[in-house]
């Protein structure tokens, strides 16, 4: 019996070839955590596989909800190290006074949303975007708007739940205070592993609406990290310029959205099981939002009922 496609991308770059050298930072603590980063974020989409089910499709079969927060429980844990690391290595290099400067204790867990911009940067070419043509083989049968749902399902289910993973954590915590000073370092892997699966969104609505951004893998991620900073399409008079993520101003413009992020990641510190709900549902909403966006700007199909 032939098995039906996998709708899980490879650990590589757009168009499968290899990143020129190694990601910025690979000598340091960014770099390895950059690999991390990237590498968890295949691991969440290959663990959000399609089941049995013909359901899964728009995510709406038994246990689809949980499987995305089963799937961001796995991986959490190595994006909160990757942070950590990325952290001690920034202080490390920059010393006590830089690290006093941006508010963050050189003994502590935390992590400035400096840092975690520098880390998207630095992870973005290697995060498992597919081209049109490996989208349509993953979804045979189904029109381009059936896969832009699909997509768009999956990733509001993995950005919830991780959410709701962060939520869970943190809620333990609450029991054990001494070990609350360890929260702003989960919340700091929520933001850029939520970021991450988005930018994967970002990037595969791009080209399976046949608006791949040009260049090459490099030049492509750092576009749809511009798209993702901006919630624009590449290319849209809104969207600061292809390579806006390379300039002054578009590095500006990332650290504004990951300092948003940062912010409603907040709410997964809300006490008990409270906050893992709020963080679940603000983050499904707002993946949900950006894609409604982006699918207006490149001419897709808006949403289908239930999707």
């Amino acid at each position: 019996m032939s098995q039906q496609p996998r709708d899980v991308p490879p650990p590589r770059p757009v168009g499968g070839t290899p990143v020129e050298g190694e990601v910025v930072g690979a000598d340091s603590g960014l770099g390895a955590a950059a690999r991390a980063l990237a590498d968890a974020v295949a691991g969440l989409l290959g663990r959000d596989e399609p089941g049995r089910d013909t359901r899964a499709r728009d995510g709406s079969g038994p246990g689809r909800s949980a499987a995305g927060a089963r799937a961001a429980s796995g991986v959490l844990s190595d994006v909160v190290s990757a942070v950590a690391a990325a952290a001690r290595d920034a202080r490390a290099g920059s010393g006590r006074e830089r690290a006093t400067a941006t508010g963050t204790d050189p003994r502590g867990g935390s992590a400035p949303s400096g840092l975690l911009s520098d880390l998207l940067d630095a992870a973005a070419p290697r995060l498992p975007i597919r081209d049109g043509a490996r989208l349509r083989r993953a979804h045979p049968g189904a029109s381009d708007a059936e896969i832009a749902d699909a997509l768009v399902a999956r990733a509001a289910r993995l950005t919830g739940g991780v959410g709701a993973a962060t939520g869970g954590l943190a809620a333990a915590q609450w029991f054990a205070p001494p070990t609350l000073v360890a929260v702003p370092l989960e919340l700091g892997a929520q933001t850029v592993l939520v970021a991450a699966v988005e930018v994967v969104l970002v990037g595969e609505l791009h080209e399976l609406a046949g608006r791949p951004a040009p260049g090459d893998a490099r030049a492509r991620a750092g576009a749809y990290l511009a798209s993702w900073s901006t919630q624009r399409a590449v290319g849209s008079s809104s969207s600061g310029g292809l390579f806006a993520a390379l300039s002054t101003a578009g590095t500006a413009a990332l650290r504004r959205r990951v300092t948003r992020r940062l912010a409603r990641s907040t709410t997964s510190v809300a006490p008990l099981l409270v906050g893992a709900t709020l963080a679940a549902r603000g983050n499904r909403k707002a993946t949900a939002a950006l894609a409604d966006r982006l699918r207006a700007d490149l001419g897709l199909p808006p949403a289908g009922p239930g999707a």
